[in-house]
């Protein structure tokens, strides 16, 4: 398979480490042309339309937006998407393991079928979305880029505690790893623990007035909100079998 990738981002750059394993691969600025007959575009979603219409009849074109109808790409044809549910810290810092990861596809059916392809060459579930993309992606949002940040807002109250702030992140890591892990496999009103589980609203007040006693009122709002979240996970009264 020849395959062309426009843009030379994060995803791009791995996309192009990943597929060189077994496929001709040119990795490719936004100006530059190609003859390839698959085109993925990595390019940011203002851009899609226009590298889209760059690009030669026939030519099999995917971009790679979560949100982006593969229609914007019109009057090209054949188009489609082909999003990786996963996050691409860039081959520099590390590819991720994709096994089993859903990859959304959508697109005309010769673009449909080699998203597919692609997907299950990288080892991932081709997942076809039938909503909208926008509620899509802002799920793999919240649950990627918001969980990143809700780590480094725990770092700074763990930081507050005394912890070096290099270390905080990773300390907690493991805990918020295996969490996710367990929401994932049982669901999350199966599996949360802590004070909101338990009722215990002591620990709870405890942690609301240590939060302003080391200058972190500003996390409050997002604390409250939370224990709110949680306290509805909690209501749903789940069943763990065995």
């Amino acid at each position: 398979m020849h395959v062309a990738i426009i843009g030379r981002g994060r995803l791009g750059r791995s996309l192009a480490q990943l597929l060189a394993e077994a496929h001709q691969v040119e990795l490719l600025g936004r100006d530059e042309g190609t003859s390839a007959p698959i085109v993925l575009l990595t390019v940011p979603d203002a851009e899609i339309a226009q590298a889209g219409a760059t690009l030669r009849p026939g030519t099999v074109v995917l971009h790679c937006s979560g949100t982006t109808p593969f229609e914007v790409l019109r009057p090209h044809r054949p188009a489609g998407s082909f999003h990786p549910l996963m996050t691409f810290p860039g081959p520099n810092v590390g590819i991720p393991a994709l096994q089993g990861v859903p990859a959304a596809i959508s697109g005309d059916p010769e673009a449909l079928d080699i998203a597919r392809d692609l997907a299950l060459f990288l080892g991932m579930e081709p997942l076809e979305v039938p909503g909208d993309r926008r509620l899509y992606h802002a799920a793999a949002v919240m649950a990627g880029n918001f969980a990143t940040v809700l780590l480094a807002e725990a770092s700074r109250a763990l930081t507050a505690a005394g912890v070096d702030p290099e270390r905080a992140p990773a300390l907690l890591a493991p805990l918020a790893l295996q969490s996710i892990k367990n929401a994932g496999e049982y669901g999350p009103a199966a599996t949360l623990t802590g004070p909101v589980a338990r009722g215990d609203d002591t620990t709870l007040h405890g942690h609301r007035d240590a939060l302003v006693s080391a200058g972190l009122s500003d996390l409050l709002p997002l604390y409250e909100l939370l224990i709110q979240r949680a306290r509805g996970l909690v209501d749903e009264k789940p069943v763990v079998d065995g």
